[in-house]
């Protein structure tokens, strides 16, 4: 969490870096990657300062829960990360 990030996302917009995907079902059978579903849980890394009228309700560090296909995914010095509004989260875990 202490790394040090060239990009800070503005007014109502979060910073996510998504969790692993699952590698085993519960019955221990192995997902192959071609199999496996987008993760939908993810860890605040960055998060903008809020609207005017609304602040921001996570902060870094946070672990969430979003949107299947929510965000955009884009790539910071070799991280693949998601940007997307925090009305995109559902939950803090």
């Amino acid at each position: 969490m202490a790394k040090k990030l060239s990009i800070k996302p503005l007014a109502d917009r979060v910073l996510v870096e998504p969790m692993e995907a699952e590698q085993k079902t519960a019955g221990g059978i192995i997902i192959p990657d071609t199999a496996k579903e987008k993760p939908q849980q993810g860890v605040v890394v960055a998060a903008g300062p809020g609207k005017k009228d609304e602040p921001m309700s996570v902060k870094a560090g946070d672990k969430v829960l979003y949107g299947k296909y929510s965000g955009t995914e884009i790539n910071v010095d070799g991280t693949a990360y998601l940007i997307m509004r925090e009305s995109d989260i559902f939950a803090i875990l």
